[in-house]
């Protein structure tokens, strides 16, 4: 997003923590009904232009999205949707790229009011890593042939009581409705957000062999005062690393054996 679309978008957000600080607005539910809005704001392309006309006032868009949402989802849902139309957009379909981010955020919240939202960034990227090593699972929930219900009973049976609740309804989320996003890139995006949401940069670390607590514990705080930014650690484990470690953080890549990086990492701090 650029311009009026990226200012909107972070005023958005700032009202979604805002309601969903209130502990009486249940979060999951906010997200199911901003999905359900994104769905059919994708789908309504004439209502779309219409309520990111920039010639409309504001509060017209508003009246109108409280009229047609106001029997259908919550109020919080209607108030934040109102204050999206309001805003100025730079394309319309900026505003549902809008929505499905708040969705997300909203199912992230939930998972850090429950306490579980370090399991969903593991979970979401544990499964990122089962889709690019099967090729097989990976056509059969991008396959455009396969249907939305037979692609969601795959995901039950994958995923179903083995997973946080709001892992499952994310890439639920994800796989039934892609908008023009692949699997990996959305599983992606979803890990960073789901990062952000304690202020803190995703380090994908793959070793030759699974890494102690110990080792774990100083390569994140290694990282963390390098980038001066808490690090939340994916890790994955490949036996063709040959006994050494891959970091990647953003699109910036390390590679070296662990005590090495640690012990570089240490001197450039001390300088």
């Amino acid at each position: 997003m650029n311009g009026a679309s990226r200012e909107a978008l972070a005023a958005a957000r700032e009202r979604l923590d805002a309601l969903t600080d209130n502990t009486s607005v249940d979060a999951a539910q906010l997200a199911a009904e901003l999905a359900a809005v994104t769905a059919l704001l994708h789908r309504e392309v004439s209502l779309r232009r219409v309520l990111t006309d920039p010639a409309q006032a504001g509060e017209a868009k508003a009246e109108l999205a409280q009229r047609l949402l106001g029997s259908q989802v919550s109020g919080p849902a209607v108030d934040l949707v109102a204050g999206l139309v309001r805003s100025r957009w730079s394309q319309s379909r900026d505003l549902v790229d809008a929505l499905e981010q708040l969705a997300d955020a909203a199912d992230l919240t939930a998972a850090q009011q429950a306490g579980t939202l370090d399991n969903v960034e593991d979970e979401l990227f544990r499964f990122g890593r089962i889709v690019t090593s099967n090729t097989e699972l990976r056509a059969a929930l991008t396959s455009r042939k396969a249907t939305v219900p037979a692609k969601g009973e795959l995901l039950r049976s994958l995923l179903g009581g083995r997973a946080d609740a709001a892992t499952e309804r994310l890439v639920t989320r994800l796989v039934t409705a892609p908008r023009g996003r692949s699997l990996e890139a959305g599983l992606e995006s979803l890990s960073k957000l789901a990062a952000a949401r304690r202020d803190r940069m995703v380090a994908v670390v793959t070793s030759a062999v699974p890494l102690s607590d110990p080792q774990k514990q100083r390569l994140g705080a290694a990282l963390a005062k390098l980038y001066g930014r808490t690090m939340h650690l994916n890790l994955d484990v490949d036996p063709e690393v040959l006994g050494g470690i891959r970091v990647q953080v953003g699109d910036e890549v390390i590679n070296g054996s662990l005590a090495d990086r640690i012990e570089d990492a240490t001197r450039r701090m001390a300088g």
